[in-house]
């Protein structure tokens, strides 16, 4: 167990970002990010939108505009102001995955790490229909 703590620990400091990831959860933050003022509509659509396809790490199923979760609320800000700056969707949603892995992602890419779990389901449905075809065979 202490292995795992020490391992889990070096980990995560070495994969320590210079510019934060969360800002502290004051009442002007969290004022900042409810009153939150974009440059246009356009802006404002494009960051919501984004915002909803980005899950809240803490949250069960739920993305950064639904949860009210405090690191929601950072992450949401974040967002909002990487849009303002003029990232790209690209960018922001590349910054997420990189600290928080795929589980930010609704729909993950399909890659090495995660084809077992593209498969099992059709892996699944086709022993179901060999098992179904046999048992109907045989009973014939």
């Amino acid at each position: 167990m202490k292995v795992l703590i020490l391992l889990c620990s070096i980990l995560f400091a070495s994969h320590a970002v210079a510019e934060p990831v969360f800002i502290s959860p004051t009442k002007e933050k969290i004022i900042q990010v409810e009153l939150f003022e974009f440059d246009s509509q356009k802006q404002q659509s494009r960051a919501i939108a984004l915002a909803k396809t980005l899950r809240c790490p803490q949250c069960q199923n739920q993305n950064l505009i639904e949860s009210n979760s405090p690191i929601a609320k950072d992450l949401r800000l974040n967002v909002f102001e990487m849009i303002k700056a003029g990232k790209s969707d690209e960018y922001i949603i590349e910054y997420m995955t990189e600290r928080f892995g795929e589980y930010v992602l609704y729909n993950p890419p399909l890659n090495r790490g995660n084809l077992v779990l593209w498969l099992i389901p059709f892996v699944i449905f086709v022993l179901f229909v060999h098992l179904a075809i046999k048992s109907v065979k045989r009973d014939v």
